[in-house]
């Protein structure tokens, strides 16, 4: 591949022996620090997983159903589409806010919309207001959600860096559990709070980095290429090396930045969008980005993540007790597959998890879809029973490669200077598929049943 250097997230052989052994996460006071700041980072992605377990678990309450007039079919899909459509608006100005701001200026303007659109959501009085501030929430979102994951992979300690980049995309399901959680919790709560309370809650990681982002450090690559190459290296020092500017490390590091984001001021000048697809290299880059971005969303996921009521009606299974327990016990499996995979990335490789998680995805989305037509067919519990063994196993095996590595992975293999632009398409790519998903979903399952699944299935097997 081509286009210049890529800061690896993977890999730290090639500086093994410029890391202090003694330096460890649980022993050295400001890696403890910094990576104290990169989890402030990391929950991003879990207020992205809150929105979406939340309008699952919505979906069961009587209260929100209610209040809002039962919607069905395009409506529905609208009320959980519009959140990425918001993005979708945010994309073309997100790259350049991060670049020409900063990573931590670019996360505040996105966490204090999402506060903002919170607050409207949870006061909503029409289905108009609570669609306005889904709306915002995507759209502050995409700042915040541009940002964080770089500059996760651009102040991590070289050791810890591949995991933790994998872990941002993982920490989903932490957002998803509370929200699961919230709406088991709440659905007994005979008023509109049933519903609102979950919608108040999802405010919280925006309002802990709205009060603490000015207090992470910024990157270093953004302050070198901002031609602050003096705090550029004290930050380095500071967190990398007990505040050593002469240590071999950060040497090493200030040194491979300067020269990586040279490279790409010389030889790779052109750094717009065209500069995407100009070289070989990049092309590569973005077919790869896009086909992941792809199929992360339409390999059978989307069905159980935005429509899981419906899914069980399909089945049988209509009490919603049941409903929002099975959600919350799905978000706790789906956390430990992703968290174990992310800290696996390093030692079992990249392609060999993809490869595996395809494989699982299409037989389990397979037989859940064989055991839902038997279910349809015959009303045998055995096989709704099946479908939800089924979905539990078809979450593990998307887990274990989708969750940890398809943000991990998309940076890595970026240079510098078309990163935030790089990163753009992907997550422009996610929200498209999204918001076909969101939107096409609820209709088809209302006239086709289990037969969609047939569509979600196929999938798989052109990803593998």
């Amino acid at each position: 591949m081509g286009g210049g250097p890529v800061a690896t997230t993977g890999n730290t052989t090639a500086i093994d022996h410029l890391i202090d052994p003694r330096r460890k996460w649980y022993n050295n006071r400001r890696i403890i620090t910094l990576n104290a700041w990169i989890v402030l980072l990391l929950i991003t992605s879990s207020t992205n997983g809150y929105d979406g377990s939340m309008m699952n678990g919505l979906q069961s309450l009587a209260q929100w159903e209610d209040y809002f007039h039962n919607p069905t079919g395009g409506k529905l899909g609208l009320l959980n589409a519009i959140q990425n459509i918001g993005s979708l608006a945010a994309y073309p100005m997100a790259p350049y806010l991060s670049d020409g701001l900063g990573r931590r200026p670019a996360i505040f303007i996105g966490a204090l919309i999402m506060c903002c659109a919170t607050v409207i959501q949870t006061a909503s009085q029409s289905v108009g207001m609570f669609i306005g501030a889904r709306f915002l929430i995507g759209f502050g979102l995409t700042f915040a959600a541009n940002a964080a994951p770089m500059l996760v992979t651009e102040i991590s300690y070289p050791t810890y860096r591949a995991p933790l980049t994998s872990t941002y995309n993982s920490l989903w399901y932490s957002g998803s559990i509370i929200a699961a959680w919230t709406t088991f919790g709440t659905f007994k709560i005979g008023s509109t709070w049933a519903w609102r309370i979950p919608s108040a809650i999802q405010a919280l990681p925006s309002v802990l980095q709205v009060c603490l982002v000015w207090f992470c450090p910024e990157s270093p690559r953004y302050l070198i290429s901002k031609g602050k190459e003096a705090a550029a290296l004290k930050t380095l020092a500071y967190y990398h090396a007990d505040g050593d500017e002469q240590d071999r490390l950060v040497r090493y590091e200030f040194e491979e930045i300067k020269a990586a984001i040279e490279f790409d001021r010389t030889v790779a000048a052109n750094v717009g969008w065209k500069s995407l697809f100009t070289t070989p290299g990049n092309r590569k880059r973005m077919r790869i980005i896009i086909a992941l971005a792809f199929f992360s969303q339409w390999s059978g996921n989307g069905l159980v993540s935005y429509y899981l009521n419906k899914v069980f009606d399909t089945i049988g299974i209509t009490d919603p007790t049941v409903q929002l327990l099975i959600n919350g016990i799905l978000q706790i499996w789906n956390l430990f597959w992703a968290l174990s995979a992310a800290f696996l990335v390093d030692r079992i490789g990249r392609r060999i998890l993809f490869m595996s998680s395809v494989l699982g995805m299409l037989v389990f989305f397979t037989l859940q879809t064989v055991c839902s037509a038997l279910f349809a067919q015959r009303g045998s519990d055995q096989a709704a029973h099946a479908v939800i063994a089924f979905i539990f196993l078809f979450y593990a095996a998307y887990d274990i490669a989708f969750s940890p590595l398809i943000v991990s992975y998309t940076v890595e293999i970026l240079p510098y200077q078309l990163r935030a632009k790089g990163f753009t398409v992907y997550n422009f790519t996610i929200s498209v598929a999204l918001i076909f998903n969101q939107y096409v979903n609820p209709i088809a399952l209302d006239h086709l049943g289990w037969k969609y699944y047939v569509c979600p299935a196929s999938i798989p097997s052109f990803a593998n």
